[in-house]
């Protein structure tokens, strides 16, 4: 499933909401607390996300391209195993990102609409 916003902020900060565990829960509004060793990801990076209804899911940064502003990271919630590719992307009057998740069928459907939700909030400027 791959999933696409734009918006007015400018893809440096964008991206910069992105690379800062710290700031996720500002603009994904699913996420509550984000527990991570560390400022800013980096391949390798372990952590878990913390939802609004408490539960938990493990994580780990697969590799990050600064230059490309693209990174990719697995979740793990039980026995479900997820891959989301991010993008960012710099737009005339602000940036657009996109979310390619690999994953079970029912909790990609699960998942769509708070994530259409955050990658909104995440561009917007």
């Amino acid at each position: 499933m791959t999933l696409r916003a734009e918006g007015t902020a400018r893809a440096e900060d964008a991206w910069h909401r992105y690379v800062t565990p710290a700031r996720w829960p500002a603009w994904s509004p699913q996420i509550r607390a984000v527990r991570v060793a560390g400022e800013r990801i980096a391949p390798g990076m372990r952590g878990e996300v913390v939802s609004l209804f408490g539960v938990r899911a493990a994580f780990t940064v697969e590799s990050v391209d600064d230059e490309r502003r693209r990174w990719v990271w697995r979740v793990r919630l039980g026995p479900v195993r997820l891959r989301l590719r991010h993008a960012v992307l710099s737009r005339p009057g602000g940036s657009a990102t996109t979310l390619r998740i690999e994953g079970p069928a029912l909790a990609l459907a699960a998942y769509a609409l708070p994530a259409r939700w955050a990658l909104g909030r995440l561009v917007r400027g």
